[in-house]
């Protein structure tokens, strides 16, 4: 599935350029810190065990990688993928001490690793920004093991009236919050618009679905701003 608004020249790419020295600070002020939670949550539903593999895929700073070596006590081995240089350089700085994280600078839709590597996969408000959802997904599958996890976390759609008013209006905001800090609004007017055309909770499904995932399920964080979808390689 073409994303047309990710597939705008340098867009995407452009975009990252601009704002990845002030990502991990906006990230706190745009989601008021609830995207740590959100985070949290996705580590609990995974349950990590020791002596695991996992692809954390578009890791920005490296907050998932992170947190799941913390759980599973270092006792894990991580791999950190994104497309943008800038942001592998500053995770590698931030977590200079965690000696089982490596990191890659690559595209979702193109994994450079072997086939059936990893336990679990992780991509964390990434999937909005490919240019082909079902590239990415079946990618996700290709380098999991047999038995292995998939985890989504992404923006997606509130079912709830009166908070999805809410949300709109203060989602207006946002770019001129980016244009404060960053001093730039345009990347956070991408931001609003590609959550705003990104599919939907059961669309995604249908994807996973497609793409040989089984298992398929959903639950929403804070009434559907955020869903987290998981899925299993059988």
């Amino acid at each position: 599935m073409q994303q047309k608004l990710q597939n705008t020249k340098n867009l995407v790419s452009d975009v990252f350029n601009k704002v990845y020295d002030k990502y991990d600070l906006m990230n706190n002020i745009m989601s008021l810190g609830v995207h740590k939670s959100w985070k949290k949550q996705l580590i609990y539903s995974m349950r990590p065990r020791v002596n695991k593999k996992l692809i954390d895929v578009a890791c920005g700073t490296g907050d998932i990688a992170k947190l799941f070596t913390e759980a599973t006590e270092g006792k894990s081995k991580v791999e950190c993928v994104d497309p943008n240089q800038n942001m592998i350089s500053l995770g590698k700085n931030k977590l200079k001490n965690y000696q089982n994280i490596s990191w890659k600078v690559a595209s979702a839709e193109k994994l450079p690793f072997k086939d059936s590597m990893f336990d679990y996969y992780v991509i964390s408000f990434g999937l909005r920004n490919t240019k082909n959802i079902n590239k990415a997904l079946s990618e996700a599958f290709r380098v999991l093991k047999k038995g292995g996890c998939f985890f989504c976390l992404e923006f997606s759609k509130i079912n709830n009236d009166y908070l999805n008013f809410v949300y709109q209006n203060y989602s207006k905001l946002i770019p001129v919050i980016g244009e404060i800090v960053v001093g730039d609004k345009k990347p956070y007017e991408y931001l609003i618009k590609s959550i705003k055309d990104f599919v939907n909770q059961d669309e995604l499904i249908d994807l996973m679905k497609k793409n040989k995932f089984e298992k398929c399920e959903y639950n929403n964080l804070n009434g559907g701003i955020v869903a987290l979808h998981s899925a299993w390689k059988i």
